[in-house]
């Protein structure tokens, strides 16, 4: 699964401000100056002053004013679901451009936010999952919640995730049917990682599967670049992936529109990630797997400002301790199409599939394989055949590829398991080609 990063520093203020369960232990200094708390390479918000009682935390990766990606993404959720809970915008407390691999930092991050009387606090990136679940321990009256991660707790702790995967096939179908259009097989995409995390290879996978229901022929080189997000490895891998397979169509599992800049710069075509990327690459871009996180953030919200008093409650109101949707309820999409570049018919072709992932009559990890029929009025008919899902013989296994066996769900059976797809997939679809 997209993706994972770190915090930052700021000051404390006073204790005086109450938590859904009441005050928050630990104690700040600078009280009214936050910047006076940081260090270089973090950035922090300015001092809280909304007038309301419920105040929510963040901590974010890369910075808030991000115009598209991960992080952009997120804080539009969070800010879109405070005002349709009547919650103040001044009251959103957040601390950015928090690297996920240095704990310490992430750990300061939040104590930043609780001291300054964050009732909830969000950890955007994978990478926070340890600091994020020692301060739950720590921090019993305040509520956490880590996107992406899998640690949570039976009270004030629970991780929140989707099946972008459901996403990333729609934008997978317009991909193969531009590379249709053009007569070229040759897909690229940018990874921050692979095999190494079930959400990058999951999401993958969907997306080769997508595109080969379009286009049996397709093939997606993956470009690993072990970062979630440096623009400058973004764009270099994209550029490679051009001119060593002369990719028609960029897509990604990374933070920023650079892979879609530089598709637009060649003349190639693309596929984003997070948000809708046209406005960045009005030439190139088609679509983008997107998380409407809003979705989860009112609800978890609510849920926070349902336990009156209580951060214990959390979990409960929450109805687990583990947050999982995707296309049926409205978590995660593509976006709309961008018609003046894609192939002729790919809204129908997409939008059929999506009603059919909705309905729950099909989902993409199945021994079930898609293809269609167009019709010359533009009607679509999905024609579904018993196949194999099949891997490409390797998976990963302490860092290191062994064989396995390829058959990964035999023809006709069900989807694999939610817990592969969230935690344990290992192996690329038959069709994707690392390096």
């Amino acid at each position: 699964m997209k993706k994972f990063l770190a915090l930052a520093l700021a000051a404390a203020m006073s204790l005086s401000l109450v938590a859904c369960g009441g005050g928050k232990d630990g104690a700040g200094s600078s009280a009214g100056n936050p910047s006076s708390a940081s260090k270089p390479g973090t950035d922090v918000s300015t001092p809280v002053g909304g007038d309301s009682d419920f105040k929510v935390g963040a901590v974010y990766i890369t910075s808030q004013n991000d115009t598209a990606g991960y992080t952009f993404q997120h804080h539009n959720g969070i800010t879109t679901a405070m005002k349709s809970l009547g919650l103040d915008p001044a009251d959103l407390i957040v601390v950015d451009n928090v690297p996920d691999n240095d704990d310490t930092a992430v750990a300061t991050a939040i104590d930043t936010v609780v001291n300054q009387g964050a009732d909830i606090v969000f950890g955007i990136s994978f990478g926070y999952i340890q600091p994020m679940a020692d301060k739950a321990e720590e921090y019993k009256d305040v509520i956490f919640s880590h996107g992406t991660g899998y640690m949570a707790n039976d009270t004030n702790f629970n991780n929140y995730f989707g099946r972008i995967y459901q996403a990333r096939y729609l934008a997978g179908i317009a991909a193969g049917m531009k590379s249709v259009e053009l007569g070229n097989n040759s897909i690229g995409y940018v990874a921050a990682y692979n095999r190494q995390y079930a959400e990058t290879c999951s999401g993958i996978n969907a997306f080769a599967l997508g595109a080969q229901s379009a286009n049996p022929d397709a093939v997606v080189h993956v470009n690993v670049i072990d970062t979630w997000g440096d623009e400058a490895k973004e764009k270099q891998a994209a550029q490679a992936l051009i001119d060593a397979y002369n990719c028609c169509v960029i897509s990604q599992h990374c933070d920023s529109a650079q892979p879609q800049l530089v598709a637009a710069q060649n003349n190639v075509f693309g596929c984003g990630y997070n948000s809708d990327m046209t406005d960045q690459a009005p030439t190139a871009h088609m679509t983008s797997a997107i998380w409407h996180w809003n979705v989860y953030y009112e609800t978890a919200i609510k849920a926070a400002m349902d336990c009156n008093g209580d951060a214990s409650k959390f979990v409960e109101n929450m109805g687990g301790n583990a947050y999982y949707a995707g296309l049926a309820e409205g978590f995660v999409d593509a976006s709309p199409l961008n018609e003046a570049v894609a192939a002729p018919n790919t809204k129908a072709v997409m939008d059929a599939v999506r009603e059919l992932i909705v309905s729950g009559e099909w989902d993409v990890f199945s021994g079930v394989k898609l293809s269609y029929n167009i019709g010359e009025d533009g009607s679509v008919e999905i024609v579904k055949t018993d196949a194999p899902l099949m891997s490409d013989g390797k998976q990963l296994v302490d860092g290191q590829p062994v064989d396995m066996d390829p058959e990964i769900v035999p023809a006709g059976g069900p989807s694999v398991d939610d817990g592969v797809i969230k935690g344990s997939m290992n192996y690329n679809v038959a069709g994707v080609i690392e390096g």
